[in-house]
C-alpha cells in the first residue's frame, strides 16, 4: 500500500471510536512473481528469476481483507499498488541521481568509506 493511503486509514482509524484491530492494508491481490513483474516494468528491466521447486510452497498470494473497514469507515485505499510503486521507484531515483546529499544517496557513500 501506498504511503500517503496507510497514512490516511491509520489517521481514520485513530480519530474513529473504533477499539477492535481493522485491516487497512491493500486488497490488491499480488504474488512475488506480480511483485516482480511491476518492478520489471517500471524500471525498464527484465529480471532473471530463479526458483527452487523443491522448496516448501508458501501463499500464493498477500492481500486485505478490507470490508470491515469499508464498513465501519467507508475507507479503502485510492492508490493502486503499481501506482505506488512507480512513484517511489521516481522518487528514489530522482534522490540518487540529484547530486543532493540525502539518506537515499548518502548511505551507500557512508558505507563504501569503510
Amino acid at each position: 500500500m501506498y504511503i500517503d493511503d496507510c497514512i490516511n486509514g491509520t489517521i481514520r482509524l485513530t480519530d474513529s471510536d473504533i477499539v477492535e484491530p481493522l485491516n487497512i492494508g491493500s486488497d490488491e491481490l499480488v504474488s512475488i512473481n506480480r511483485l516482480v513483474d511491476i518492478v520489471e516494468k517500471i524500471a525498464g528491466v527484465k529480471l532473471r528469476r530463479h526458483y527452487k521447486l523443491d522448496a516448501p510452497k508458501g501463499v500464493r498470494g498477500r492481500n486485505s481483507d478490507n470490508d470491515l473497514i469499508k464498513k465501519l469507515l467507508g475507507w479503502a485505499p485510492s492508490i493502486r499498488l503499481e501506482d505506488g510503486m512507480e512513484k517511489t521507484y521516481k522518487w528514489i531515483h530522482d534522490e540518487m541521481t540529484s547530486g543532493k546529499v540525502s539518506i537515499v544517496n548518502a548511505l551507500p557513500r557512508a558505507v563504501a568509506a569503510e
